[in-house]
C-alpha cells in the first residue's frame, strides 16, 4: 500500500506540474462546514456529493443549467422497453494517477455503490446488472423499465478499480459506524480538479487536472477550501478579502455584503425543501416508557397547524424562502399547485390534541442540525416556541451536522422523536423523493433509506415502482400527485419551505450558481 501511495503521489505531481506561476489564480473558498468524507459512495449529502463532483465524474453530468449531458460516457442508447442501456465510454480518459479509465472501472464502481452500507445505493436501486461488452462499452440492465435512469447517474461517480484494490478501498466508508475506507481520506478520480493536500475540518487544497479530457473553461490554478462554521467569521473574511467566495451568507448579512466595496451576494432559488419528520414506527418515544403520540395523525396535524410558516418566512428567513405544501420544489413538479398547506390555526391544534387524548399537552425531543441549512437552529427554535403555545413541548437538541446525521440516518437504529432535515432530489424528479423519503424502508428493494418518519403506506409502496417505470407524463404525474396527497392527508411529514441560495463573492470572481446548491470550479474565472 505504501508503494501504491508513493506511486500515486508521484503521478499526482506530474498531473499538477506547472500549476503555479505569475498568472496564478487561486480561489479561496469558505463554506460553513467540511465534507465528512472523500469517499464518493459513502454519504448522500448535497455538499459532499457536490464537492466531490469536482474530483470524480459519472457517466453523465449536469451542466450549468442542470441539463444532463455526456461525461465519461460520450453517448448512449436505450432499448425500446427502457430496460437495457448501452453506454459508449469516452476513450483516452486518465485517472489522476495516470491509470486508464475503462469498462472495468464502471462495473467495479456500480458494484461498490450498490453495497448495503453505501448511502448512495438508492441511485442504482433499479439496476439489475452492469456488464462489460468491451473496454469502452458497458450495458446497464434495469429490473424494470426506467426511462429516467440517466437522471440518477449524475452522482454515481466512477472510481479507479486498480487503485481501489491496491489501497484497500473496495469497501464503502460506513458513515454511521465509523468504518473508514482509505477512500474516505484520499481520492482518485478523473475529474477536472485534483486534491493535493487535506487536513479534515481545516483546509483542502485542489489544483486543476492538466490531463483532463474536457475543454477547460476556468482560469484557476489552485482552489483552497476552508470550513468556517461561524457565520460572522465567514462573512468578515469575505469582506476583508481573505476569501474570494463564501456561502451561505446569512440572510441578515446580505445587505452588508452588497454595500461593501468589492463584494456582492448572488441570491437565487434553491431546489431543496426543508421539512419536519416525526417517528411513526416506535410504540414508545425512543428512550422512554412514554407512548409515542406521533402514531396518531391528529397529533401530527396539530403540530403542523401550530407552525406559523409566514412568520418563519418573514422574521427568520427575511422573505428568502418559499413556503411549501409538498416535499419537492414546484419547479420540479407541474402539479405542485394542486396542493395547499394546512392553515396556521393554534385553536384547531389544541382541539386536535384534546381529541387525540392529550388535552394537557405532551412532550417530545426535537433534534435539529445547527450548521447545515439556512437558519436551521433558528427555525427549530421558532417551531419549538410555536408548538409550546398549543401544548406540545419540544425539547430542542441542536448539534453539528456530523453528529446529527450520524444519530438520525441509521435506518436500523432510530434515535429521535421529531427532527428537521432538508432534501434536494438528485435526479430533479419526484421519484427520488418518493423512493428515498416516503416509501417504506426495505434493504432488499433499496427504498425508504431516508424515510425518517418511518411511515408505512402500502399504496405508496405499490405506486413507487410504477412511477419509476411509467412513460406517460400525464399518468406518471397523476401517480405522483396521489403519493403527495397521501402524505398530506396522513401528515407523514410537515413540509416547511424551499430555502433561497445566498452566495457571497468578490466582484472579480465570475461563477455559475446552480439551483441544486452545487459549486463547480470548472465555471470559475477570476479577473
Amino acid at each position: 500500500m505504501k508503494r501504491t501511495l508513493l506511486a500515486a503521489t508521484t503521478a499526482l505531481a506530474m498531473v499538477v506540474a506547472g500549476a503555479t506561476g505569475v498568472n496564478a489564480k487561486e480561489l479561496r473558498w469558505g463554506f460553513q462546514t467540511d465534507t465528512d468524507s472523500l469517499d464518493p459512495h459513502a454519504h448522500a449529502v448535497t455538499f459532499t456529493i457536490g464537492f466531490l463532483g469536482n474530483v470524480y465524474e459519472g457517466l453523465v453530468r449536469r451542466d450549468a443549467d442542470l441539463k444532463i449531458e455526456p461525461a465519461l460516457a460520450e453517448s448512449w442508447t436505450v432499448s425500446d422497453d427502457a430496460t437495457v442501456w448501452r453506454f459508449n465510454l469516452r476513450k483516452g480518459v486518465k485517472f489522476h494517477n495516470g491509470n486508464d479509465f475503462n469498462a472495468d472501472d464502471v462495473v467495479f464502481s456500480f458494484k461498490r455503490i450498490a453495497d448495503p452500507d453505501a448511502q448512495m445505493k438508492t441511485n442504482v436501486a433499479s439496476v439489475k446488472e452492469v456488464r462489460k461488452i468491451d473496454d469502452h462499452t458497458v450495458e446497464i440492465i434495469t429490473s424494470a423499465p426506467n426511462p429516467i435512469l440517466t437522471s440518477r447517474l449524475n452522482s454515481v461517480f466512477i472510481m479507479d478499480k486498480e487503485w481501489s484494490e491496491e489501497t484497500g478501498s473496495t469497501k464503502v466508508t460506513v458513515m454511521d459506524q465509523d468504518k473508514i475506507s482509505p477512500a474516505g481520506q484520499t481520492s482518485m478520480g478523473t475529474g477536472a480538479f485534483v486534491i493535493t493536500d487535506r487536513t479534515a475540518q481545516v483546509k483542502t487544497t485542489l489544483v486543476p487536472n492538466k490531463n483532463w479530457w474536457d475543454k477547460t473553461q476556468h482560469n484557476l490554478t489552485k482552489v483552497t477550501m476552508t470550513p468556517v462554521k461561524q457565520d460572522s467569521t465567514r462573512v468578515a473574511a469575505l469582506l476583508s478579502g481573505e476569501l474570494d467566495m463564501a456561502y451561505p451568507v446569512p440572510t441578515q448579512d446580505i445587505n452588508r455584503v452588497n454595500s461593501n466595496s468589492g463584494t456582492s451576494v448572488l441570491v437565487g432559488p434553491e431546489l431543496r425543501t426543508i421539512f419536519i419528520f416525526m417517528d411513526q414506527a416506535s410504540k414508545n418515544l425512543f428512550g422512554t416508557d412514554t407512548k409515542n403520540p406521533f402514531l396518531d395523525v391528529r397529533v401530527r396535524k396539530a403540530l403542523y397547524q401550530a407552525i406559523n410558516i409566514e412568520a418563519i418566512k418573514k422574521k427568520i428567513m427575511r422573505n428568502l424562502a418559499t413556503p411549501s405544501a409538498i416535499m419537492i420544489s414546484p419547479k420540479l413538479f407541474d402539479r405542485a399547485s394542486d396542493f395547499a398547506r394546512y392553515p396556521y390555526d393554534p385553536a384547531a391544534s389544541k382541539n386536535l390534541l384534546a381529541d387525540a387524548g392529550y388535552p394537557d399537552g405532551l412532550s417530545a425531543r426535537f433534534d435539529c442540525p445547527n450548521d447545515r441549512y439556512v437558519n436551521d437552529e433558528q427555525i427549530c427554535q421558532a417551531v419549538t416556541s410555536m408548538a409550546a403555545k398549543v401544548g406540545i413541548k419540544l425539547n430542542l437538541s441542536a448539534k453539528p451536522k456530523a453528529q446529527y446525521f450520524k444519530q438520525v440516518l441509521n435506518p436500523k437504529n432510530r434515535d429521535y422523536h421529531v427532527g428537521l432535515i432538508g432534501w434536494t432530489p438528485g435526479s430533479f424528479d419526484s421519484h427520488n423523493v418518493v423512493t428515498n423519503l416516503i416509501a417504506s424502508y426495505s434493504d432488499e428493494k433499496k427504498t425508504g433509506r431516508y424515510n425518517l418518519s418511518n411511515n408505512r403506506d402500502d399504496r405508496i409502496d405499490e405506486l413507487n415502482p410504477m412511477i419509476q417505470s411509467e412513460g406517460s407524463k400525464a399518468k406518471r404525474d397523476a401517480m405522483i400527485a396521489e403519493v403527495y396527497k397521501r402524505v398530506h392527508d396522513n401528515v407523514y411529514y410537515i413540509p416547511l419551505h424551499q430555502q433561497a441560495l445566498a452566495w457571497g463573492k468578490r466582484d472579480n470572481v465570475t461563477l455559475q450558481q446552480r439551483g441544486d446548491n452545487v459549486f463547480r470550479f470548472r465555471y470559475v474565472t477570476i479577473n
